[in-house]
């Protein structure tokens, strides 16, 4: 049976039971502050279960996309190293919001495994809740009486509340939880130790295979338990466990989810998997990992420094390091994998083979760029190995360690053994150390502290009524205190608002809460999932009473704009660029838009005006912006166009400007008629990554203070050059004019640091065997002090060094320069002379190569100071 066999029964057999089958939410999260991805199939209905949401069906199936990257079992290092960990995998999933719980739940978990996929029942093992006493919770007896109508007693375990008590974090929704384990050991392994010994005891063939949990609390800020208002089942199976027990395989990446990958990689490197320990993880690894990266960026979330977009990047460059280590691959290699992966996944999850040359570039540039901070990297430890090595211990230390695997993505591995091969050790605590320290400042600028919700009103959420008014009479359903970055701050829920949450680009509405004669000031507004919250910075003194919300109206009038523009940008994108460009991000406030676009090329001048030429004929234009709810697939008939990475109801809302020009899903606000916007101008346009370019433009008032500063500037220039018909051209020839004398300067300040040079080495000394200059020149600036430098190891016979000081407007300039002997047998180095003799004494700082190093600073008066320092190394 294959892959895509397997994944089919499951659904069509809780089809079977009455269950909605359910698309895969993205796996970037946009709407939870507490998860940047998808890590379990709950997360899409995590307002059901916390009341925030009634289910549209009771009974739900799907197949979903998680990722994970940290937690119990799921550390990124660790990836590859066992057959049944991944980062991004799917997980098979039925879903009850209060109809059926444990009896069910437990019957059709056995009846599909055992019935449909055949397997065997004497490999079969079952946990329950045992309970907990600190908890005040009992036995889920329930679940183990359940289970003995079909399995037999001695095969139904009791698991602890680490095992078999599931929680969504510190706070929510809870209860226990039964898994199915099945064991996968010969039968003489079998035989010789029972398998229910081995259960969840990190046995590599004796594995959980599914988990039912059956969420009956809700976890509060003080670890106390209540019951929920209905009881709700939430079941996960790693569908490529399952497969991999159904294949018969004894390693997961055996099956047919990874094995066309593997065969790939082996095609690319010349290389067999199944050889040697080393290489098999490599291929592990990428055929792992490709699958995290590209489902990823095609849901939206681009490789980035910081965020979800650094999760990303590390698990790509991790993936790069172990080709290029492991594979004897020095060229970029995984963007090759992309197509494979696409058509596997075509039926399933279209979006990757949709978007196939997009996903592709992007991986190909963010491979090439981090094989060459690879070789830096290279480069960079040979200078280490020498610079920070203690010659009593032969050590490397740890924080020099730390920056080899942080800035240039050395792995902790590969330094250690390009350190062994030197005869070297690394201080590994101290690399541990500096990651414990990069790890809890990241926590810290994250953390945020939420308290308990105080409900007024059971009422699950609140309806947004902001399409058509700016103000509305409310009351508060709930509120609660946060603190984030050590500043406190209130969330307010109301059973109707006003406000536009953040979402989709546009940022939220701010505005006032007046409760009587109070007014709350709204600082933000922002979803929790579907839940929309208001921030305030104090709470009112009667959070009972009536309220009356409204959102600053002139506030939302310029963001609605600059919403409709973004609009009317996309379609002239693609009507000058072509029909391949597609929205990969944007943001929408009150003073300006940003546009990020799918598109492999610099926007020409002339492109951008052509762009802009469109735009402000659809605004003169005066077209209706005509907004209609209809269902998703009716939408899609007509043509509209919906973003990648977006999570859609079954009704949708679509925005049109003309049919035959913009046809787009969008829940955001906007203007009434394209005349609204008055004027549209470009302000910026640029690259963001790889594939991906970004334009930033405004609109009405905005536009015209732009284009009116623009004009104020140019009168300036022109009174400046004296009023000219033809101002640009005066400019030019004043460009050129003034090129032309720098050249001349240049040129003379040459000839005159030549002959300043020449008396140079007259003033050299012998000093150990080294001929030796140090000495204060008559300097303009820092480019000459080097300049004096390079003139000047033309005039010295090596081996040489020297020292030139220049007061230079009233700060120091200093260069130190040695001969390349002296930094290749002699293992001198310019630029660790700088940093840790001279800049200190000048009060200062610098940098530079092994030969010739430089640095600036404040005092002067240290110039015989520093001679003599770099004498005495010497």
């Amino acid at each position: 049976m294959t892959a895509a066999q397997i994944r089919q029964q499951f659904l069509d057999f809780f089809v079977s039971k009455g269950h909605h089958i359910v698309p895969s939410a993205p796996i970037v999260l946009k709407n939870d502050p507490t998860l940047m991805f998808t890590n379990a199939g709950m997360n899409q209905f995590k307002d059901i279960f916390l009341g925030n949401k009634q289910p549209q069906w009771t009974r739900v199936a799907d197949t979903q996309k998680c990722l994970r990257v940290s937690g119990k079992h799921n550390d990124l290092e660790e990836v590859g190293i066992d057959t049944y960990h991944h980062t991004m995998f799917e997980m098979l999933g039925n879903w009850s919001f209060g109809d059926y719980f444990k009896e069910e739940a437990i019957a059709w978990s056995w009846e599909l495994l055992t019935e449909v996929y055949k397997l065997p029942k004497d490999r079969l093992y079952v946990t329950v809740f045992e309970g907990s006493e600190a908890e005040n919770l009992p036995m889920d007896s329930e679940a183990f009486d359940f289970w003995k109508r079909h399995i037999a007693e001695d095969r139904i375990l009791l698991g602890n509340k680490k095992d078999n008590f599931w929680e969504m974090g510190e706070t929510g929704p809870c209860g226990p939880c039964t898994e199915i384990h099945v064991d996968c050991r010969t039968d003489a392994e079998r035989a010789a130790v029972p398998g229910k010994d081995l259960v969840n005891n990190d046995h590599p063939q004796v594995i959980e295979i599914w988990n039912n949990v059956f969420m009956q609390f809700n976890r509060m800020k003080d670890r106390s338990l209540v019951p929920l208002p209905a009881q709700h089942v939430d079941t996960g199976m790693g569908f490529e466990r399952l497969v991999r027990v159904i294949q018969g395989k004894q390693s997961n990446y055996d099956t047919d989810v990874f094995t066309p990958l593997i065969r790939a990689t082996e095609q690319l490197c010349g290389k067999k998997y199944g050889q040697t320990e080393k290489t098999d993880i490599a291929f592990r690894v990428i055929a792992d990992h490709i699958r995290a990266i590209s489902f990823t960026i095609a849901d939206g979330q681009l490789p980035a420094n910081t965020g979800a977009g650094y999760v990303i990047r590390r698990i790509l460059r991790r993936a790069v390091r172990y080709y290029f280590s492991f594979l004897d691959v020095k060229q970029p290699l995984l963007h090759e994998l992309v197509p494979i992966l696409a058509e596997e996944f075509r039926t399933v999850f279209p979006e990757l083979i949709n978007q196939l040359d997009f996903v592709k570039k992007v991986v190909f540039e963010e491979e090439t760029s981090f094989l060459r901070t690879l070789g830096n990297g290279l480069e960079r430890f040979e200078t280490t190995s020498t610079t920070t090595t203690t010659t009593t211990t032969k050590k490397i230390d740890g924080v020099a360690a730390f920056e080899l695997s942080d800035t240039y993505g050395l792995p902790l591995d590969l330094i250690k053994l390009l350190a062994a091969e030197k005869g070297l050790v690394v201080d590994e605590e101290g690399f541990e150390r500096e990651l414990k320290q990069q790890k809890e400042r990241s926590r810290a600028a994250t953390k945020l502290d939420t308290g308990d919700w105080s409900v007024l009103d059971e009422q699950p959420t609140g309806i947004f009524v902001g399409y058509t008014e700016l103000a509305t009479d409310a009351k508060v359903l709930k509120y609660r205190q946060i603190t984030a970055k050590g500043k406190e701050q209130y969330q307010i829920v109301l059973d109707k608002t006003p406000f536009y949450a953040e979402s989709g680009g546009q940022v939220g509405d701010t505005g006032t809460l007046y409760f009587g004669d109070e007014a709350i000031a709204v600082t933000d507004t922002k979803k929790e999932n579907d839940l929309i919250v208001h921030f305030t910075d104090q709470l009112p003194a009667h959070p009972e009473a009536a309220v009356k919300a409204e959102v600053d109206a002139l506030k939302r009038r310029d963001i609605a704009r600059h919403h409709s523009a973004t609009h009317l940008l996309h379609a002239a994108l693609r009507q000058v660029l072509g029909t391949h460009v597609a929205q990969k991000g944007s943001l929408v406030n009150a003073e300006y838009l940003r546009f990020d676009f799918s598109h492999f090329a610099k926007v020409t001048d002339e492109e951008l005006a052509s762009i802009e030429a469109i735009v402000n004929e659809k605004i003169r234009e005066n077209i209706p912006v005509i907004i209609r709810e209809m269902p998703r697939d009716e939408a899609m008939k007509l043509g509209a166009m919906a973003l990648f990475g977006e999570k859609y109801g079954d009704t949708v809302r679509v925005v049109t400007i003309d049919p035959a020009y913009s046809l787009e899903l969008c829940g955001g606000t906007h203007v009434g008629h394209t005349g609204e916007l008055g004027l549209f101008k470009f302000l910026s346009e640029g690259a963001v990554a790889a594939g991906v370019r970004r334009v930033e433009a405004v609109t009405g008032a905005k536009a015209e203070a732009y284009v009116n500063e623009q004009i104020a500037q140019l009168k300036e220039i022109k009174a400046a050059v004296k009023n000219p018909k033809e101002p640009a051209k005066a400019v030019e020839t004043l460009v050129a004019e003034k090129s032309a004398l720098e050249k001349q300067l240049a040129a003379l300040e040459l000839k005159q640091v030549q002959q300043a040079a020449a008396s140079l080495p007259q003033k050299a000394e012998t000093v150990n065997g080294v001929q030796f200059v140090g000495t204060v020149v008559d300097a303009s600036s820092a480019d000459a002090v080097r300049l004096y430098a390079n003139v000047l190891k033309d005039l010295l016979t090596a081996p040489f060094a020297a020292v030139l000081c220049a007061n230079v407007g009233g700060k120091a300039q200093v260069a130190v320069l040695l001969s390349d002997d002296l930094v290749k047998v002699k293992g001198l180095n310019a630029q660790k002379i700088i940093k840790e003799q001279v800049a200190g004494l000048i009060k200062g700082g610098g940098g530079g190569q092994p030969s010739m190093a430089n640095a600036g600073g404040q005092d002067v008066s240290q110039f015989p100071t520093v001679i003599e320092k770099v004498k005495s190394i010497l």
